[in-house]
């Protein structure tokens, strides 16, 4: 679909940093173990600009808890920020890319790496490291825009975590 308005691309770039954004997160500790569950953003800042020829950019700043499939999971309930780009192509697409930072209540800390190509419904996320109970951990898999309102956003994310 091609955005025809600022609020459109607004509207599609929310679902698409939301999506993208939220769903960069996961659980288990067993090595190669199967992680799933939903990220749950609240976007704080989007800024829209205009580079003429169709394209456009847009960088957005939102809250995000993580909730695990499995209520036992480290990753379970932490909580952070994700910041990111989506750029609008001229053939009506998006690619949208941009990281995460989050924490648990012992202030234990973890980072990842997410990205939407161009066309894709979905995204991939991969963690880039941490501190305390995520030292060491390794994790990355996809995720699954699932809601959006403009303001807030959920997503699916499922992969492989150790």
């Amino acid at each position: 679909m091609k955005p025809s308005s600022n609020c459109t691309k607004l509207k599609i770039a929310a679902t698409v940093a939301v999506a993208s954004i939220a769903t960069v997160s996961f659980g288990s500790v067993a090595f190669g173990a199967a992680c799933s569950g939903y990220d749950v953003l609240v976007a704080q800042t989007a800024e829209m600009t205009e580079l003429g020829n169709g394209h456009s950019i847009l960088t957005v700043r939102q809250q995000s808890v993580v909730i695990t499939d499995d209520p036992n999971n480290i990753y379970n309930l932490t909580t952070g920020e994700c910041a990111g780009s989506i750029l609008f192509l001229p053939d009506g697409t998006t690619d949208a890319s941009g990281h995460c930072a989050r924490k648990d209540q012992d202030g234990d800390t973890y980072s990842l790496t997410w990205a939407q190509e161009p066309g894709k419904p979905n995204g991939i996320w991969a963690s880039l490291g941490g501190t305390g109970k995520f030292e060491g951990r390794s994790a990355n898999g996809t995720f699954t825009p699932q809601v959006e309102d403009g303001t807030m956003s959920a997503s699916t994310w499922q992969g492989e975590c150790n």
